[in-house]
């Protein structure tokens, strides 16, 4: 379950979101520069089943990145070339939480990344592999967060049950599955306060 000293032995992590800046603060600049209200592309997956069809097929990899622009741009209005690259142009990797991974990573915990994809080309692979004893990508293996199945194949890549593993992400939705599966949560919403819970649960220093 948990290591001697009452300790996680792993740590699961999403990645957009918590190993990058805010998500929705790029969709919001995307949204500005292309003369929509602020909120749209999170209104629109959030209201619209069409939009929403269409980003869970681009997460589990049924839909390609090529069929999903054109589709995802006509909906939203907008021009389709490169429209995944400029949603996502505001994003910047968090060295903070990167770090920390990395810390984690060297003192003993296993660490492993579990991520909804939007496409797979775009993950730094060299990263990754500094960074994680395994890696789940929704688009490679066929699920997507919040199913439970994704977090067992988190557990099991990085070789633990769920109850020894804590589980971060930014989406609130996608923590409650992790739970049930008896994994400890994190909400991300700052570099500071997730650090601060991760140290007490994992037991060792990441700043």
């Amino acid at each position: 379950m948990v290591s001697e000293n009452g300790r996680y032995r792993g740590l699961l992590i999403d990645w957009g979101g918590v190993l990058t800046s805010d998500l929705f603060a790029s969709f919001r600049a995307f949204c500005e520069l292309e003369g929509l209200e602020a909120d749209t592309v999170r209104r629109r997956f959030r209201e619209d089943r069409a939009c929403r069809e269409l980003l869970i097929g681009l997460e589990t990899g049924t839909l390609e990145e090529e069929e999903f622009e054109p589709r995802f741009a006509a909906l939203l209005g907008v021009p389709a070339p490169n429209l995944i690259d400029r949603l996502f142009a505001g994003s910047t990797a968090d060295e903070e939480m990167l770090a920390a991974v990395r810390r984690a990573r060297a003192a003993g915990i296993r660490t492993g990344l579990v991520s909804n994809s939007w496409g797979t080309r775009r993950y730094p692979r060299a990263v990754l592999a500094e960074c994680f004893d395994g890696v789940v990508i929704s688009g490679e293996v066929g699920i997507r967060k919040p199913a439970a199945e994704i977090y067992r194949v988190g557990a099991e890549r990085i070789g633990l049950g769920p109850a020894a593993c804590v589980f971060v992400d930014d989406l609130p939705f996608n923590l409650a599955p992790a739970a049930e599966l008896g994994m400890a949560t994190v909400h991300h919403r700052t570099a500071a306060e997730t650090l601060r819970k991760l140290e007490r649960l994992l037991g060792v220093p990441l700043r």
